[in-house]
């Protein structure tokens, strides 16, 4: 099951803006745009018909994202059209990724279930002349053109780590809830997670990580099983918007509450009940709004043949003003901010 949504010259309400200084630092690479011209030319004449495809549909994380993208498009006058799958599997956004080639879309925006499994139905997209923006979750670098990241992946392992030992004395049981087992950006920040608390935090030590695939009910069951399975557990940290909230929720109404810590990535609007209630006692995310305005902007470039991922590149983003692209092809967003009981009330997204 799935849905798609198209929109054209719509005024939109502007996401509300994270009151936080975001520095923005573009990369790219010199490599070919996978349309058999390397230089890029010929792009100025695309068609600014932009399709957004998430992880999954019905993710509150990626309804922000691609309100953010659909607001930036309805700025400068291009089509939006959001498509996706019910459930974040590994191959499930190939048959969209074809699609969306077959109906001649000026780009494709796309959070990657998986590094390698979507390569080759984005390289053939490409060839038919789609330009290929990856945001929040990266492929390999040679399926795509751009990648915009919403923070260093050092930068988000070390706030969770810091957030857990600051909550729990620096000792003690943890465990990790992550979306799925194929996740390029879970994977990498649980890399440097485990190289962080190993070099770092002696005295913590991490349990189990546990994948809850980014669906509510299955991150909730997970949550349970750890608690019961660890009984001196201490902390859990989840980086992913669904995950620390159905651990929230499963916390909030169990006895667990107040004595097992719980942090990781997630949106002011989802987790500041439980905030509000001592359940959660801070978190951190990027503006996710933010992150597919951004991806947006830079879609509109590669179609009009602003850029072409060379390094030194530059562009327009609308009200987030101008960027550069440098090594990778990856521009990006910031760091990580942390909400807490203190702030979560200046922000509603």
């Amino acid at each position: 099951m799935f849905s798609q949504r198209i929109r054209r010259g719509r005024s939109v309400t502007a996401l509300a803006a994270v009151a936080v200084s975001v520095a923005l630092v573009a990369t790219g690479c010199a490599g070919g745009n996978g349309n058999g011209d390397g230089d890029g030319d010929g792009g100025g004449d695309g068609e600014l018909s932009i399709t957004f495809l998430p992880k999954n549909l019905g993710n509150p994380y990626f309804d922000t994202s691609n309100a953010g993208g659909e607001e930036a498009i309805d700025e400068f006058g291009g089509t939006y059209s959001e498509v996706g799958p019910s459930e974040a599997s590994p191959t499930s956004q190939v048959s969209f990724i074809q699609t969306a080639a077959q109906q001649g879309v000026g780009a494709l925006v796309i959070s990657a279930n998986d590094p390698e499994a979507i390569c080759d139905a984005l390289n053939e997209a490409r060839d038919a002349g789609v330009k290929v923006v990856t945001f929040d979750s990266d492929t390999n670098p040679e399926c795509r053109d751009l990648f915009i990241n919403q923070a260093t992946a050092e930068g988000i392992a070390k706030v969770q780590v810091d957030m857990i030992a600051e909550q729990i004395g620096d000792a003690g049981q943890i465990a990790l809830l992550s979306a799925s087992a194929n996740a390029t950006n879970q994977n990498a920040w649980i890399k440097i997670m485990e190289e962080e608390l190993a070099a770092n935090h002696p005295n913590i030590e991490l349990v189990e990580t546990v994948y809850g695939d980014d669906d509510d009910q299955t991150s909730f069951d997970k949550t349970a099983a750890l608690l019961q399975t660890y009984p001196d557990l201490k902390g859990i940290i989840s980086p992913t918007t669904v995950g620390i909230t159905a651990a929230a929720r499963y916390l909030s109404t169990s006895e667990y509450k107040g004595t097992v810590a719980l942090t990781g990535l997630g949106t002011p609007n989802q987790m500041r009940e439980y905030v509000e209630d001592g359940t959660v006692t801070e978190f951190a995310l990027w503006n996710p709004g933010d992150l597919g305005y951004l991806a947006a902007y830079g879609a509109k470039a590669l179609i009009e043949g602003d850029i072409t991922g060379e390094e030194g590149d530059t562009f327009d983003a609308g009200r987030l003003g101008e960027y550069t692209v440098e090594a990778d092809a990856t521009v990006l967003l910031g760091d990580p901010f942390r909400f807490n009981a203190d702030n979560i009330g200046d922000f509603d997204f």
